[in-house]
């Protein structure tokens, strides 16, 4: 890379972040949620009861986590857009 370069992003590292975010929210909390599920079933013998509600609190944080990501990401980009066209309207008032 030259010198010039160096403190530029690169195209996709925007996206591979976001795809890294919402990987883990949507993945931790279900693991957590199945591990937690099956201890507690095993050590109140109610299969699989306990289980299924917790692995259904995790998917519903794991919706409420993504969900918050995704409004974040559209306010970004609308931030951007609202900049990309400010900036074309000052150069079309220019000519």
């Amino acid at each position: 890379m030259k010198n010039g370069e160096k403190n530029v992003k690169l195209w996709w590292q925007p996206a591979l972040m976001m795809f890294a975010r919402l990987t883990g929210w949507i993945a931790v909390p279900v693991i957590i949620g199945a591990f937690l599920g099956k201890w507690l079933d095993k050590k109140n013998d109610s299969e699989p009861w306990l289980f299924l509600i917790s692995v259904g609190m995790a998917f519903f944080i794991s919706m409420i986590g993504v969900i918050r990501n995704a409004l974040v990401e559209f306010k970004k980009i609308e931030k951007e857009n609202s900049l990309t066209d400010e900036k074309n309207n000052n150069l079309e008032d220019d000519k």
